[in-house]
């Protein structure tokens, strides 16, 4: 397989893989190519390379920096905008878990917490919900602090000891 043929298949796969994982094909297909480039890229390269629109490109750039795993770079001489990912995958999943704990398990939670507390006026029906709900509440709770306290390690050095000694 020669480079160009290597490089098209990553981040094709890699944007098919973002649907997956809650964000749109082309928002991954541009943190793929940006995060195989060994420079930054132009907005104008980026859209060349994808085949897309300016407005499509514009659009997801500024998704990706929003989530903080894209960043722009200036050219000293040059009007254009270029563009660069995150290269440290750790920092990488630190962000995309706390983008996604954001924007997806903190609603959840404030939804089951609402849900689970409503009075049951006694049904078999009613109590079984409340403890269900109560149940999934806990369960997504302790998930999302395992994840914040994951998310943390980067700070805690002794965190780090541990993580490089269980490698």
């Amino acid at each position: 397989m020669e480079f160009r043929e290597a490089k098209n298949k990553f981040v094709q796969t890699w944007g098919a893989l973002g649907s997956q994982w809650g964000i749109n094909k082309t928002m991954a297909q541009i943190h793929a190519l940006l995060m195989v480039s060994n420079e930054a890229v132009s907005m104008e390269d980026i859209m060349e390379e994808l085949q897309i629109s300016r407005g499509n490109a514009s659009m997801n750039l500024r998704a990706l920096m929003d989530w903080g795993i894209v960043y722009k770079e200036y050219k000293t001489g040059e009007r254009r905008e270029y563009f660069t990912a995150e290269k440290d995958l750790d920092e990488l999943a630190v962000k995309i878990s706390k983008e996604r704990s954001k924007r997806e398990i903190k609603p959840a939670l404030k939804v089951l917490k609402e849900v689970s507390s409503i009075e049951a006026d006694g049904t078999a029906e009613e109590r079984h919900f409340v403890e269900q709900t109560t149940k999934l509440y806990d369960f997504v709770l302790k998930a999302d602090n395992v994840l914040d306290k994951m998310t943390e390690y980067k700070d805690n050095w002794l965190a780090q000891i541990l993580l490089k000694f269980m490698k």
